[in-house]
């Protein structure tokens, strides 16, 4: 296991484009290195919301934009749970990029998505034929779950305008989305799933 980063990770991590084509000019650099807990530049840099670093970097053949990093996380992944639009945009402008690659927990790009309450890249990735947003995790906690436990209003909205997401699937514990906005005390999310909850 990785334990330090590589001077192209540290580079990628803080959006400096230059010294990262600098560094990327060299024979000797593998862009693909990981660092602690298998962080690669790619992965980070999308974290981090760093577009202009994102692009140079998926301009070599040898960088897959799939490939699991930080936390076990796809780029597009990574791009979802910071929120970062122009990052996610770049993604999904790819032939290449495998949308609902699972991360962390199994938890898709939409449920990273959903997590951190990012209407525009939740938007994104509903825009596609194959997503499946109401695919769960490996707890059984789907995008409309997370949402509603963040107490993401315009996101759990939007999820609930969709004929193919069950307002009402538990997870594996048997709690439902309206049973985690009840927990979380978000008012205005246990307003919207009222009307969907199958409690008598």
């Amino acid at each position: 296991m990785p334990t330090s980063r590589t001077p192209l990770l540290w580079a990628a991590c803080n959006g400096h484009e230059e010294v990262v084509k600098m560094l990327l000019g060299r024979d000797d650099i593998n862009p693909n290195k990981p660092g602690w807990d298998n962080e690669t530049p790619l992965c980070r840099a999308a974290m981090n919301g760093h577009a202009g670093v994102v692009k140079i970097l998926l301009e070599r053949d040898d960088i897959d934009p799939n490939e699991r990093g930080w936390n076990s996380e796809t780029p597009l992944g990574c791009a979802a749970w910071g929120g970062h639009e122009e990052v996610a945009e770049i993604l999904l402008g790819r032939d290449d990029i495998a949308p609902e690659k699972p991360g962390w927990s199994g938890g898709t790009p939409l449920c990273r998505a959903a997590i951190s309450g990012s209407v525009r890249v939740v938007k994104m990735l509903l825009e596609r034929d194959d997503i499946n947003p109401d695919k769960p995790d490996s707890d059984g906690q789907t995008p409309l779950w997370h949402a509603a436990r963040a107490g993401h209003e315009v996101v759990v909205k939007i999820l609930l305008g969709r004929s193919d997401v069950n307002p009402d699937k538990p997870n594996h514990r048997g709690l439902t989305p309206y049973w985690c906005a009840v927990g979380g005390s978000h008012a205005g999310v246990m307003a919207l799933l009222r009307p969907h909850s199958l409690l008598p």
